[in-house]
């Protein structure tokens, strides 16, 4: 049988300043306080959570990539105009200005 952990309390003092800090770095990771300090203990990577303008491009970029998608289907079955592929080349150029724009911030 499986001995029970153990689990130890911590109490700490940390600054305004730090406290501060600590809640909006556990805030942008969706992670509570503890889990964390914990992870940092742990040595597991802690990343934050993509801002809602990232999800924003995300959802803008797949948009645009299925437009190209399906001039790029057209033109290979043969039924493309020339202004199609103007239309794909000025989507592409569009994702790449979002993508600097956000590279930039």
């Amino acid at each position: 049988m499986a001995e029970i952990e153990k689990r130890h309390h911590l109490h700490i003092v940390l600054t305004p300043r730090q406290y501060r800090l600590l809640c909006s770095q556990a805030k942008q990771c969706r992670l509570t306080k503890r889990a964390y300090l914990a992870s940092l203990i742990e040595g597991q990577p802690v990343k934050s959570r993509p801002s809602q303008e990232i999800k924003d491009l995300r959802t803008e970029i797949h948009h645009i990539g299925n437009n190209i998608n399906q001039i790029a289907r057209s033109v290979n079955a043969g039924i493309a105009k020339p202004e199609d592929a103007r239309r794909g080349l000025y989507l592409l150029d569009q994702v790449y200005e979002l993508m600097f724009q956000v590279a930039n911030k």
